[in-house]
């Protein structure tokens, strides 16, 4: 028979019930949200490099008989993104003065002229340039990282809202549309450059203007029809754009064979 101070001694002890300290709950759920944030922002950078990089890789191979120096190309691409944060200030203004498609030519606009004065401040001047298909090299260069950045803004959207498969999508779609009309409208302007390349000044810069004009166009298009597009729309939209993308590469091998015309004596 167990007496009573003997079945007291006998009861188990219950082991505390261990309470994280709320500051240490705070702290992992910081680090949690930080974790997060930092694999969206390289998931983010990642799909708007990629891709802009794949088609760098292509179109400087075929500019390898007489490469430009690596320097200048990355210049260019860092200088093509950083005209993104000059475009969102002058879009946002854009927004309260213009609705519709008076409202998405605008915004071609900023981007189109912005692009081409960028161009001509941090490369078209440089003695680098110094055969016609430089033009289109350096142009197409700037325009890929202002595609790079701008994709990665429109993948990062989704992301914060946790939608994974949305920014998949976004990143798939802008590879095969935007970004090569970003390629496309910037590309314009340096075929009309460099056709120009052998002529005067005043010359070049009719030849830039109208390349320019032509750009504004052709992207402004793009983004009228692929806003209100449905699933075989955008396929057919798309496949005008790669076509359109396919005769610049045929001129682009054709500038590659232009030279200066040789005086009569």
């Amino acid at each position: 028979m167990i007496s009573g101070g003997d079945r007291k001694r006998a009861t188990p002890s219950v082991p505390p019930v261990f309470c994280p300290h709320p500051s240490s709950q705070l702290l992992a759920s910081s680090f949690y949200n930080r974790l997060v944030e930092f694999l969206n922002f390289s998931i983010a950078i990642l799909g708007g490099m990629l891709p802009a990089c794949f088609w760098l890789w292509f179109w400087l191979r075929e500019d390898s008989r007489r490469p430009e120096p690596t320097g200048l190309i990355m210049r260019t691409f860092v200088a093509g993104m950083a005209v993104v944060p000059l475009v969102l200030p002058l879009q946002k203004l854009a927004l309260d003065l213009w609705t519709g498609p008076a409202l998405i030519f605008a915004w071609v606009l900023i981007e189109e002229t912005l692009k081409y004065a960028i161009a001509l401040i941090v490369i078209l001047w440089h003695k680098a340039v110094d055969e016609p298909i430089d033009y289109v090299i350096y142009m197409i260069t700037l325009a890929l990282g202002f595609a790079a950045l701008e994709n990665a803004l429109f993948i990062w959207n989704p992301l914060v809202a946790g939608d994974l498969s949305g920014s998949i999508i976004t990143g798939h779609f802008r590879f095969l549309g935007a970004t090569l009309i970003h390629v496309l409208a910037s590309g314009t302007i340096g075929v009309f450059l460099a056709f120009a390349f052998y002529r005067k000044d005043s010359a070049k810069l009719i030849a830039g203007t109208f390349g320019l004009f032509i750009a504004v166009v052709l992207h402004a298009l793009f983004n009228l029809f692929i806003m209100d597009a449905n699933g075989e729309t955008i396929l057919s939209i798309f496949l005008v754009v790669w076509l359109l993308v396919i005769g610049l590469f045929m001129i682009f091998e054709k500038i590659k064979r232009i030279k200066p015309k040789r005086r009569r004596s």
